[in-house]
């Protein structure tokens, strides 16, 4: 299921991707088979199949799952139990993902085969890229990479981040020389565990080999921008390793220190004084085209949530393109963009086949609702409900390539890896086919409302944390009427803003606000959101949550807006998420009091 080629190889590469696009049917078949067969002596599949690897029997009696309903089974591979519990492949390690269970990271099982699965996924990214851009091997990519701490589970497996399990693999610290794919951060940069190290340093080497540089990048558009104002923050200081040929002292990482000092190598004044004179201007409007100059485009995610940070990603690129190459999660690596250079807000990525077997359960969407959030959340899909298509109790669930044109699914997938039928809970729009295999835009995360970041806050959360929070104001006679929410990503790091609307008991008199209780519900909200979300406030990826407190009558304003804006006033429901600048706009003028979290939620590592 993994034809080996040459990454430098762009006509193989090529020819191999349309030959899966063209066979999709047949090798989603063979994908499914061999899984089958392979796993069907799992307690998991025995318990459903009884030892019958048929097809047809899988999508009768399996059931379709999400995270819940599998982790008993992960739990106690990673307390000790063998893997055969759900995969005749060892689980070599578990993936935590940016999603939460219980406030927790999910964990993804992991094997020494889907390493390889992965690679092969990589590789065919360079020959899609070289189609439209010439001349990539004859340069360095500045991409920003970092790794996160892991854990060790009671079973001796780690579990941490998909990404820092593939840095930290020989698949990527051995892998074999690819002239497309060269960088400027050596790998002890990208490996060094203290993210403030590793990214001075990786930042440092960009501007030492800036004239060689043809494309930066990091995984996603928040991470890229939170680069952005570390230089801002850090350029002086850079510019005077640069002109003394000398890294700071407080780079203490042996290896990392080491790497660096290879690169800086000799004193440079004439590119300091450039980097200064760059940096040091009034408005850093196209900086990344400045500093360096033969980038041909910035490789970021920039769909579903990452889309917010388009308009700040466009300020300082200098007009360079932005593209999304791949499409991937913790549980399995899905699609490629073969079209890299389409807008934002075209981007589809085409499955391809051999990763996993893929099934779709068609989504509609309530005619009334979704006007109401296009025109006051802007978030295509965010009340989509299944189909009641069922067959004997079971979902009926649509194969890859019988998926159609401008319809929307819920994305499932059977892995290798031991998931069967298991909802990523992504939803996805067909936009096109390459050949037989189908394109999908990625529309949102099912019940997401809230996201800065990898963080992913669901109205439940939030719901349950605002719930908490206001009874700090109940003792001083206040209720909270309304409220909804926005991600708000205009500075880095960006961080969730709260409307409130408050009332005293028994009359419509404005509240006194008491600035600490404020500040105390702020710190309310943030203590009771999920680990990942904690996580990223304590290293600075997001910012203190703030509450905006609005005038009586605020909320009827909205509820105004949107209907002028086509909503039903029958079936009208306060958006507990707001994306619309408009709406924001109105919320804002009605501010009278602003209110920040004082503290740092606590956080620490996850534990089983």
């Amino acid at each position: 299921m993994l034809p080996r080629f040459d990454p430098n190889d762009n006509e193989t590469g090529m020819k191999l991707l349309e030959d899966l696009t063209t066979n999709a049917y047949q090798v989603q078949q063979q994908v499914l088979e061999l899984i089958l067969t392979r796993n069907v002596h799992t307690e998991y599949l025995r318990s459903y199949l009884n030892g019958n690897s048929d097809k047809k029997l899988f999508k009768e009696k399996v059931p379709i799952v999400n995270y819940e309903d599998i982790k008993p089974y992960i739990e106690r591979i990673a307390n000790g139990e063998p893997s055969e519990i759900i995969s005749a492949q060892p689980i070599t390690e578990l993936l935590t993902s940016s999603g939460t269970s219980g406030g927790q990271s999910k964990m993804m099982p992991s094997t020494a085969e889907d390493l390889e699965r992965k690679t092969f996924f990589y590789n065919l990214l360079v020959p899609v890229m070289n189609k439209y851009v010439d001349g990539l091997d004859q340069g360095k990519g500045m991409y920003l990479l970092f790794i996160r701490s892991e854990i060790t589970t009671p079973s001796g497996l780690t579990a941490g981040p998909v990404l820092t399990s593939y840095y930290k693999s020989n698949n990527f610290r051995n892998r074999p020389f690819n002239r497309f794919n060269i960088y400027t951060s050596p790998d002890e940069t990208i490996l060094c565990s203290d993210n403030k190290q590793s990214m001075y340093c990786q930042l440092l080497c960009g501007l030492v080999q800036r004239d060689e540089v043809l494309r930066v990048g990091a995984v996603f558009a928040s991470a890229f921008l939170r680069a952005i104002k570390f230089l801002e923050e850090n350029w002086r200081e850079m510019c005077s390793n640069i002109r003394t040929g000398h890294v700071s002292d407080w780079i203490t990482d042996p290896s990392c220190r080491n790497a660096v000092s290879l690169i800086l190598s000799k004193p440079n004044s004439d590119l300091a004084d450039l980097i200064e004179h760059e940096c040091g201007t009034k408005s850093w409007e196209g900086i990344i085209k400045k500093l360096w100059p033969r980038a041909k485009y910035i490789e970021v995610i920039v769909t579903g949530s990452m889309a917010q940070y388009i308009p700040t990603l466009e300020f300082y690129s200098g007009g360079l393109p932005l593209v999304s190459t791949m499409y991937a999660s913790s549980e399995c690596y899905f699609g490629i963009n073969f079209k890299p250079l389409s807008k934002p807000s075209d981007v589809s990525y085409t499955l391809l086949p051999n990763m996993a077997y893929f099934e779709f359960l068609p989504v509609e969407k309530n005619h009334e609702e979704m006007t109401e959030e296009i025109q006051c959340n802007n978030v295509s899909g965010q009340n989509c409900i299944q189909e009641e298509v069922k067959k004997e109790g079971i979902m009926q669930t649509v194969d890859l390539v019988d998926v159609k044109l401008g319809h929307y699914y819920e994305l499932l997938v059977t892995t290798f890896t031991g998931l069967y039928r298991y909802s990523v809970g992504d939803i996805l729009m067909v936009t096109g086919f390459h050949n037989k295999a189908p394109q999908f835009r990625f529309v949102h995360r099912r019940n997401v409302v809230l996201s800065i970041d990898t963080d992913k806050t669901n109205e439940d959360d939030l719901l349950n944390a605002v719930t908490q929070a206001k009874r700090l104001l109940e003792p001083l006679g206040f209720l909270l009427t309304e409220y909804t929410s926005y991600a708000d990503t205009s500075s880095i790091p960006g961080h969730y803003v709260l409307f409130w609307e408050l009332k005293m008991k028994g009359n419509n008199d404005f509240p006194v606000l008491d600035h600490t209780i404020m500040e105390q519900c702020c710190s309310t909200v943030e203590d009771l959101l999920d680990s990942v979300y904690r996580r990223l406030r304590r290293n600075d990826s997001i910012g203190p949550l703030e509450i905006r407190v609005v005038k009586h009558g605020t909320f009827d304003l909205l509820m105004d807006f949107c209907v002028s804006e086509g909503s039903s006033v029958n079936q009208y429901k306060t958006p507990r998420c707001i994306k619309s600048e408009e709406a924001i706009k109105i919320l804002d003028a009605k501010v009278v009091g602003r209110f920040f979290s004082k503290k740092v939620p606590f956080w620490e590592p996850f534990k089983l």
